[in-house]
C-alpha cells in the first residue's frame, strides 16, 4: 500500500492495513488492487464516476482507504475490484491485463522479480500463484549465492528444494523464519517428529515427505485444469525492463523462463509439460490419483 500505490503517508498505510484487517481481507492483495486501479484511472480505464467521486491517483492515500471499503461492500468500482486484478482485468479490458500484475489469479507480494531471476521460478510454479510463502528462494538471490540477474538450469533444483522444505515447515505449524536455524534440515526435524509423536522417522522419510506434498499440490492444480501455461509471470514482469538503479534493464524474458521451467520439472522428475509421471507417483506413494495424469509421463 505504500510504494506499489504511491502513497508515502506511512498513517495512510497503517490505516490501509487495519481496514484491510478489520474488513476481513489481505492486505498485500489489497495494495495490488489498488495500484491497479489507480493505473487505470490514471490511464483513463476507469472514470471519476465510476469510484464514486475518488480522485483515484498514485499517492493519494484517502482515495486508497475509502477504495479500500468500497472493494470490501462492493460498492461503485468495488465490486469489480473485489474479483481480484485478474478478473477485473478482463472485465475493465482496454489493455489492463498487461499491468494486472498477478500470478495463477493472486496479487504479486513485494519482491522485484525482474532482477531476482531464482525467485522469479518460484514465483511461476508456485502452486498457489504470486505467493512467497511457498518458496521463499528469493534468499538465494538477495544472499548472492547466485547472479540474481542469470537465468541458469540449476535454479530448478534450488526452488524445488526451498518449496518441499516449506511444506514440511507448513506441516509442524512452525515459522518459515526458523528455516535457517535447523541444522541438516531434515536430519533435526525427523527427530523432533520422532520425539513429538513416538513414530521414528529418518531424514531422508521426512524430505521424501516434503517432496510428496509437492506432487500433490501438483496433481491438485493439474485435475483443476492449470498446465505449463499457468507456469508464467506477470506481463510486466517479462516485457518491460527494471527503468532505473542497480537492476536497471533487467527483466525476465520467456526463453530464460522455458529454461529455469524445464530444468525445475527435470528435478521434479516430471514431464516438459509439468505433469508428474506414473513412476514418480508410485515412488511416492501417490498411485491413488493416477487417473489425474494418465496419457502423461510415463
Amino acid at each position: 500500500m505504500g510504494p506499489n500505490c504511491g502513497v508515502d503517508d506511512p498513517n495512510a498505510v497503517i490505516k490501509g492495513i487495519e481496514l484491510a484487517n478489520t474488513l476481513g481481507m489481505d492486505a498485500i492483495s489489497i495494495g495490488v488492487v489498488v495500484g491497479f486501479a489507480m493505473e487505470c484511472y490514471e490511464k483513463g480505464l476507469i472514470t471519476k464516476e465510476q469510484t464514486g467521486g475518488l480522485e483515484l491517483n498514485f499517492g493519494n492515500g484517502s482515495a486508497m482507504n475509502a477504495l479500500i471499503k468500497k472493494i470490501a461492500l462492493r460498492e461503485d468500482i468495488g465490486d469489480v475490484l473485489a474479483e481480484g486484478c485478474k478478473i477485473a482485468a478482463e472485465k475493465i479490458g482496454g489493455g489492463s491485463e498487461k499491468f494486472a500484475n498477478h500470478i495463477k489469479g493472486l496479487e504479486m507480494t513485494g519482491y522485484e522479480i525482474r532482477g531476482l531471476k531464482t525467485a522469479a521460478l518460484g514465483y511461476a510454479v508456485s502452486r498457489r500463484g504470486g505467493d512467497h510463502q511457498r518458496h521463499g528462494s528469493y534468499s538465494h538471490d538477495l544472499k548472492g549465492t547466485v547472479d540474481r540477474y542469470k537465468a541458469e538450469p540449476g535454479r530448478g533444483a534450488l526452488v524445488m528444494n526451498d518449496e518441499d522444505l516449506y511444506c514440511i515447515l507448513d506441516s509442524f505449524i512452525i515459522c518459515k523464519f526458523t528455516r535457517g536455524v535447523w541444522q541438516g534440515p531434515y536430519e533435526e526435524l525427523a527427530e523432533v517428529y520422532s520425539l513429538v509423536t513416538g513414530i521414528p522417522m529418518t531424514a531422508d522419510q521426512m524430505k521424501k515427505t516434503g517432496e510428496r506434498i509437492s506432487n500433490l499440490a501438483r496433481l491438485l492444480n493439474i485435475r483443476e485444469g492449470l498446465t505449463r501455461a499457468d507456469d508464467t509471470l506477470p506481463y510486466r514482469a517479462m516485457h518491460e525492463p527494471i527503468p532505473a538503479g542497480v537492476s536497471k534493464g533487467s527483466y525476465v524474458t520467456q526463453a530464460e523462463l522455458d529454461l529455469m521451467l524445464d530444468a525445475y520439472y527435470e528435478a521434479r522428475g516430471w514431464d516438459n509439460q509439468g505433469v508428474p509421471g506414473l513412476a514418480k507417483l508410485e515412488e511416492l506413494g501417490l498411485l491413488d490419483y493416477a487417473s489425474i495424469v494418465e496419457g502423461g509421463a510415463a
